[in-house]
C-alpha cells in the first residue's frame, strides 16, 4: 500500500482527506482517522507535507501486513470521524511485527 492507495480509500468513504495517525494504547495499536482533513483552511499541513505523512502512514501498514484489515473496516463501518473522536481502527499483528515500533 502506498500512502495515494490510503488517501484514495478515505476520500471515497467519507468524501475528505481526513489525517491519520497511528497509536498504541498499552498493547493495543490503532490506526486512526481523525477529524481533520486537508480541506479544511485551519489544516496544519500542506498537500505535499499530508502526502508524505499518507505514505509514511501506508509504509508502516504495509510493513505490519495490516491493509486488508484496515480495507475491510472501512468497508464495514459506519462511523465516521467528528471532533475529538477519530474512527479507531484496531490493528492485529504477529508479535515479530511489533517488536519495534510506537513505543509509548
Amino acid at each position: 500500500m502506498i500512502g495515494k492507495e490510503l488517501y484514495e480509500l478515505i476520500y471515497s468513504k467519507w468524501s475528505k482527506s481526513y489525517d491519520i495517525q497511528l497509536k498504541k494504547v498499552k498493547e493495543q495499536f490503532f490506526c486512526q482517522i481523525m477529524w481533520k482533513y486537508l480541506e479544511q483552511a485551519s489544516f496544519p499541513m500542506t498537500e505535499q507535507e499530508y502526502f508524505k505523512h499518507l505514505d509514511a502512514v501506508a509504509n508502516y501498514i504495509t510493513t505490519w501486513n495490516s491493509e486488508q484489515e484496515i480495507i475491510a473496516y472501512l468497508q464495514a463501518t459506519k462511523e465516521r470521524p467528528r471532533l475529538g473522536k477519530p474512527v479507531s481502527i484496531p490493528l492485529s499483528f504477529r508479535d515479530k511485527d511489533s517488536e519495534w515500533i510506537l513505543d509509548d
